[in-house]
């Protein structure tokens, strides 16, 4: 057992993956940890008060944990081509009466906030993903006492982070569910197996590494460990679960017969992300420019209607390659699937 985890009370090589948008949830956190492993808080599309509310409701706990947090790296859109992929997602929209921005909205998630908080109140560990933090401020959460994670996609990124002063690198494969972390999102990683991943970014830094991506079953967790890493982060497996927050047709459809194929699509966000195929990326995948986070904005009030009345035909319906492992369990239950232990 590697001394990154059990020197904060870990006594198995698993990370419950931050996963923004609801899934991670304190009580997700909390469970991770109390099965031996530990859990990320996802900060991404939340204020610094939520963010510090959930901080809070996880250290009343009294166990170890995460903070992610999306660094800003936006990819811009012109007001010419958002405008023309807003009319065609307007048509799905007006099932539902909505009015879809008109104009693009571009923000940063409350960055400079968020680090404060964190410096300011420091937890166990903070990670980031779509951009690397600038040195001073991974050295800021340093001095907080934070040890500072990095999500990378490639040895180049893995360089990259290492440059800028990080502990450990989360190396994240394709088939990750959800956004991936690329620091060049108009051009999406190319497809490669995790084991060969984690390799390569072996051979570029000598930092260590946390394995993610279609990590689903403990012979997955197994290679992983095999192959370098210290410990597997996993997220699908974890969306059926008890603790999670994801909504309830997310969970349904992640073992729907109907829903048998995932791909990457920038349709809902601008980002490329790894979602279960329907309808909307069906309908718009060719189409849907690069352009985050106006894009987020654009689709986001579509998709909170669609949630609400369980239409899985426009939900983003995150989900890595194993999402069919994901069972409606306890997340103790899973963690000791993927430990191999009876």
């Amino acid at each position: 057992m590697s001394t990154l985890l059990s020197d904060l009370g870990a006594d198995l090589p698993l990370i419950a993956a931050p996963m923004a948008g609801g899934p991670s949830t304190p009580a997700l956190v909390t469970a991770a940890a109390r099965a031996g492993g530990l859990g990320f808080l996802a900060g991404g599309y939340k204020t610094a008060q939520a963010l510090a509310g959930q901080i809070h409701t996880t250290r009343e706990e009294g166990v170890a944990f995460g903070v992610n947090l999306f660094v800003p790296n936006p990819v811009p859109i012109s007001r010419e081509v958002y405008r023309r992929y807003a009319r065609e997602v307007q048509a799905e929209a007006d099932r539902y009466g909505l009015m879809l921005p008109e104009e693009p909205i571009e923000d940063d998630d409350h960055w400079t906030d968020k680090i404060d908080l964190l410096t300011s109140s420091p937890v166990p560990w903070v990670s980031f993903t779509f951009g690397i933090p600038d040195r001073a401020v991974v050295s800021a959460l340093r001095r907080a006492g934070s040890t500072v994670l990095q999500c990378v996609t490639s040895a180049d990124e893995a360089r990259r982070a290492a440059d800028a002063g990080v502990d450990v690198l989360i190396v994240q494969a394709p088939a990750a569910g959800g956004h991936s972390a690329t620091l060049t999102p108009a051009r999406p990683p190319a497809p490669v197996r995790l084991t060969d991943l984690i390799a390569a970014v072996r051979g570029a830094v000598t930092l260590p590494i946390i394995a993610t991506g279609g990590i689903t079953t403990a012979a997955d967790v197994a290679a992983a460990l095999r192959a370098g890493a210290e410990a597997a982060m996993v997220g699908t497996v974890l969306l059926r679960t008890h603790e999670s927050g994801a909504s309830a047709p997310h969970k349904a459809a992640l073992v729907d017969p109907a829903f048998d194929t995932t791909l990457v699509t920038r349709a809902f966000t601008g980002r490329p992300a790894r979602a279960l195929r329907n309808h909307f990326t069906d309908r718009y995948d060719l189409n849907a420019p690069a352009g985050y986070p106006a894009l987020h904005h654009l689709t986001g009030p579509l998709r909170k209607a669609a949630t609400a009345a369980s239409d899985t035909h426009l939900i983003h319906l995150w989900a890595g390659t194993g999402h069919r492992q994901a069972r409606a369990e306890s997340a103790a239950n899973t963690f000791a699937r993927l430990a191999d232990q009876p």
